[in-house]
């Protein structure tokens, strides 16, 4: 069925007035909308009405080719359900958010002498997990706050191992060094820990009055090196606390704040609790052209809160832009995901007015600041269309190989989109069945991986830069002469210019028979630097870390007596190849599983004795 022969008055005569959720497909049965409704026919409807005012929706109901509806019991389980399907199909006239990465924990871990330290991704450890937080700056923050205050190691547990002697954060006070005998008690370094613990939980005041009598005690039975070392504490979390603290009296709020302008939308969320700034993010929804502004908030705040996207636990008072709709529904759904109450507020006046002022205040700078950058890069796009006589650019990829005389070669391939770089799509190839120090074989095969098995045009590239001179770019265009598909790349060498200096690079095209010497002033120029950097970037970061994988597995493989479990343990035991390598003897004698004579023939082996 064809966008063209959908049957609209057909549809609408038997579809409900029950409230439910709908989804549009397209001719090739791509869901392209999900939408939810009170009553689902006065909905579906309006879409097909003669005279429709959005641009986006005349667009969206242009390339319906069917529509499928599901019902259900209220409209709370139709946002709920509206959400899964978006987060499941990412409709293209959908306002999408997505969720890119793991958020961090503060992590104290269960050993002898606990770490105090970062986390992210599955909670393998065992210890107490503390957030998530908003961004990982928000946990270095908070590290660098509580080692000045609670003398908790925060070293690698490799690190610890092996010091026979204190280290400079214990010069400094910010460690009690439990890692060496006769500086610190197992009974006093536990009672740290918990006042760690205590507050990370938000309970400061609690860790002042535990401080406070501690110190006087001390006091009291004249060991007043103890006593300063308390009365310093309280000092240095009261200065802490009273920087944290923001006037006002909720305990518990997210504040929202909403700008747009020109296509790019910006959400700014501020986090507040225990009457401290826990920390703010900027989020960029992905808009489709035409939305309002009331949709792109109600379906931001949906997604964010319904599918966990912040990290956060969800407050009981969320501050909201005045544009939002549907407050009673997503107040509903976000209190059964959050298993209590939860008040969606558009601020007037007083206290939580002030917030949403300072967060409005950060999503106008957020914006300002993508719409600045936008434009510069806009304004490259259009000078390097001008120089390869196109007329538009929508993708470009780059690819670049890295290897050390020959060894653990990779290809990268990075790819740009009118916005910048588009880091989901950068890939890197494990370069196999070439030999050693062949680029021109290594870019053969990334270019077959990357090609060879294209789906769809839109995968295709409209530039195609290769990292090299006029070889590297015959070989590319080789690849090239007998490709099956209509859309073919325009294929450009990018080769250092004299000196190998940067400014003076050459783009060759048409099998080095053209070139082109831009001026180190175009800004076409500093658009192919910048994606020929980003692809060599790419490379030989993923380079060093194959490398360092080969290497590290290499000189441990070779250890007379070590398998794959003992090498395990070893690096498990000592934090990495590095604390493998300082360990002593005596130190792998107390793994698990080695003896003291295969810690001796160990030792012997990773430092060449005989």
């Amino acid at each position: 069925m064809s966008s063209e022969n959908f049957d609209a008055s057909k549809f609408l005569k038997h579809v409900t007035s029950e409230p439910g959720v709908y989804r549009m497909f397209d001719s090739e049965q791509t869901v392209i909308y999900v939408g939810k409704a009170k009553n689902l026919k006065n909905r579906l409807s309006s879409y097909f009405q003669k005279n429709v005012a959005s641009v986006k929706t005349q667009a969206l109901v242009a390339q319906i080719a069917n529509i499928e509806v599901t019902v259900t019991e209220t409209e709370t389980e139709a946002l709920i359900l509206e959400n899964n399907l978006i987060k499941e199909y990412l409709p293209k006239y959908n306002i999408l958010l997505r969720d890119d990465k793991s958020y961090p924990y503060i992590l104290i871990t269960d050993h002898k002498h606990p770490r105090l330290t970062m986390h992210r991704g599955k909670k393998r450890n065992k210890g107490d997990y503390f957030g998530p937080f908003p961004s990982p700056g928000a946990v270095w923050q908070s590290l660098r706050i509580m080692q000045k205050i609670f003398p908790v190691r925060q070293c690698e547990d490799g690190f610890y191992k092996v010091r026979s002697r204190p280290c400079l954060q214990h010069q400094l006070k910010r460690c009690s060094a439990p890692c060496v005998e006769g500086f610190v008690t197992d009974e006093q370094y536990q009672e740290q820990v918990g006042l760690v613990k205590q507050f990370l939980t938000g309970k400061s005041q609690e860790v002042v009055d535990v401080l406070i009598g501690k110190m006087e005690q001390a006091s009291a039975k004249l060991q007043f090196e103890d006593a300063g070392f308390y009365r310093d504490q309280i000092g240095a979390l009261r200065k802490v606390t009273e920087q944290q603290n923001v006037s006002g009296s909720i305990d518990e709020i997210d504040v929202l704040a909403f700008s747009s302008d020109k296509g790019l939308a910006s959400m700014h969320i501020l986090y507040i609790r225990d009457q401290k700034v826990l920390g703010s993010k900027n989020y960029s929804p992905t808009v489709p052209a035409n939305s309002e502004p009331s949709e792109i908030i109600t379906s931001f705040i949906s997604q964010f809160y319904l599918n966990g996207i912040g990290g956060q636990s969800i407050p009981k008072t969320i501050i909201v832009p005045p544009e939002t709709e549907d407050l009673e529904e997503l107040e509903a759904a976000i209190a059964k995901v959050r298993n209590a109450k939860v008040e969606l507020v558009k601020p007037r006046r007083g206290e939580k007015f002030k917030y949403y002022q300072l967060a409005q205040k950060n999503a106008d700078i957020d914006l300002a600041t993508k719409l600045a950058d936008g434009r510069a890069i806009s304004t490259k796009y259009k000078e390097l269309c001008e120089v390869l006589k196109v007329p538009s650019i929508e993708r470009m990829e780059c690819f670049d190989i890295s290897h050390t005389f020959g060894e653990y070669p990779i290809a990268s391939c990075v790819v740009f989109g009118p916005e910048g770089p588009q880091k989901s799509a950068y890939r890197r190839y494990n370069v196999k069945g070439v030999k050693g120090g062949d680029d021109y074989g290594a870019m053969e095969f990334a270019l077959n991986k990357r090609y060879k098995n294209v789906e769809s045009v839109e995968n295709v590239p409209d530039v195609l830069f290769i990292d090299g001179g006029k070889g590297q770019l015959n070989k590319a265009e080789a690849f090239f002469a007998n490709w099956p598909h209509e859309k073919t790349p325009i294929i450009a060498g990018v080769a250092k210019g004299e000196g190998r200096k940067a400014g003076l690079e050459i783009l060759y095209l048409n099998g080095g028979e053209i070139e082109i010497d831009l001026p180190p002033t175009s800004m076409a120029l500093h658009l192919i630097q910048h994606i020929r950097d980003e692809s060599h970037r790419f490379a030989i970061t993923g380079h060093r870390a194959k490398r360092g994988k080969a290497k590290t597995q290499s000189l441990l493989q070779d250890i007379p007596g070590v398998g794959a479990k003992r090498r395990q343990m070893l690096l498990k035991n000592f934090g990495g190849l590095q604390g493998v390598m300082s360990a002593k003897a005596e130190d792998f004698a107390k793994v698990s599983g080695i003896s003291k004579q295969l810690a001796q023939d160990i030792h012997a082996f990773l430092h060449d004795k005989d």
